[in-house]
């Protein structure tokens, strides 16, 4: 287990202000709201240098040719992911800890790709927690609004439009036996047979309910980590109740509390395996005096190893 001194002594920060992926607007400012709530002092207060990689801006709706209605905006949002890609990728080569901020979920088809190409390349695979209300498994085929954010993870697992499932080579970036989805609880219908076929293993909060965050992460933890170089964490704050994180564009009621959202990254810290993280689907012009940012902000904290003693 990688200590607290074994840890990168550097934090590569990648910003995407991105929401041509949501439904809504002002997911795009997600990133500046996180600054605003005091990223920086929260990464270095732990002790952390922060490194810029970057900002990645895509274009905005009303100047960006929407194409196919049932997978909307896909050419800009494949060039966001490629440049995604590469500015993660450049943190990683320079053996920095990347932290991803967003910015809507599309993001994570080049930020994930970026990690997954990146230990590829050193014959190991990793793992992915999907920290999210939405499983986020829909193709062009079975998506209800045409939103990609909505289509990420089924991306990731090599499903989807070519443009997006290459932008991290011909392999899929994560294979199903290694993925985590926690905190579901807004599934459409052709996600459910998916994950039949697949095999992702869903932990709906139902289940956390019943068992408990703690035991549920142990089971994510030994999936994630079973013949892989470790785990990556995409962090949806709808995954987190609408009451503690009410500044999302798709809130669902009945998500994890403050504290199960904290003992997620603590656990994920604890394990030393803990590779990458991101933090999307901040919406401030829905948000309520930065209180997500802000919960945001917390989050990251407990992401890259703080603890209560």
């Amino acid at each position: 287990m990688m200590s607290a001194e074994e840890r990168p002594g550097r934090v590569a920060v990648t910003s995407v202000s991105i929401d041509l992926g949501a439904g809504r607007r002002g997911v795009d400012m997600g990133p500046s709201a996180v600054r605003i709530a005091g990223l920086s002092a929260q990464v270095e207060g732990l002790g952390y240098e922060l490194i810029e990689t970057g900002t990645v801006h895509a274009q905005a709706p009303e100047t960006t040719e929407r194409g196919d209605a049932r997978a909307k905006y896909l050419g800009e949002i494949t060039d966001v992911a490629r440049r995604t890609r590469a500015l993660v990728r450049r943190g990683l080569e320079d053996g920095c800890f990347p932290l991803v901020l967003g910015g809507d979920h599309s993001l994570s088809i080049g930020s994930v790709a970026a990690m997954a190409e990146f230990y590829r390349e050193r014959g190991e695979s990793i793992g992915l927690l999907w920290v999210d209300a939405h499983a986020d498994l829909n193709t062009p085929e079975t998506t209800p609004s045409g939103n990609i954010h909505g289509m990420s993870l089924a991306v990731l697992l090599g499903m989807g439009p070519t443009e997006l499932t290459s932008v991290g080579g011909v392999e899929p970036s994560v294979r199903s036996e290694h993925v985590c989805v926690l905190g579901a609880r807004d599934l459409d219908p052709p996600e459910r047979e998916v994950i039949r076929e697949t095999g992702v293993r869903v932990f709906t909060m139902t289940e956390v309910d019943e068992r408990g965050i703690a035991a549920c992460m142990r089971e994510a933890i030994e999936r994630m980590t079973d013949g892989t170089a470790g785990f990556v964490v995409s962090y949806d704050l709808d995954g987190v109740d609408p009451m503690v994180a009410p500044g999302v564009g798709t809130p669902v009621p009945g998500g994890l509390t403050y504290r199960e959202a904290h003992l997620i990254l603590e656990t994920a810290a604890r394990t030393g395996h803990l590779l990458g993280l991101e933090v999307v689907e901040v919406n401030p012009v829905l948000d309520d005096g930065n209180r997500t940012a802000k919960v945001a902000v917390g989050l990251i904290g407990s992401g890259l190893g703080k603890t209560i003693l």
